[in-house]
């Protein structure tokens, strides 16, 4: 799935495209019920498929948000949107989250 600006996922709602990650796409996207910029990692389509990088997207999740770290980012949610997996995690400007 691919994320254009406006697009809502859940109280979510995309402004940008961000950087590349490894195996995933970030985009900056604003938090409608806290007024807050965030980044969604979303799972390409055909990543989403596949069994073992599911449960690696689902672990890293869990995992980040198990830490309290000032070097670590902050996981604020995950789910799934029409079938695709992604997680919501801080914004960090100029690193992951880019500018508009």
């Amino acid at each position: 799935m691919a994320l254009t600006s406006g697009t809502k996922i859940g109280p979510y709602e995309s402004s940008a495209r961000s950087a590349p990650a490894a195996w995933a796409k970030i985009y900056r996207a604003r938090d409608l019920r806290l007024g807050r910029d965030v980044a969604i990692k979303v799972l390409p389509e055909g990543l989403a498929r596949d069994v073992e990088r599911l449960r690696r997207f689902e672990t890293e999740a869990r995992a980040v948000a198990a830490l309290n770290h000032p070097n670590i980012l902050s996981i604020h949610d995950i789910g799934t949107h029409e079938g695709t997996p992604y997680l919501v995690s801080e914004c960090l400007e100029g690193h992951h989250c880019g500018r508009n």
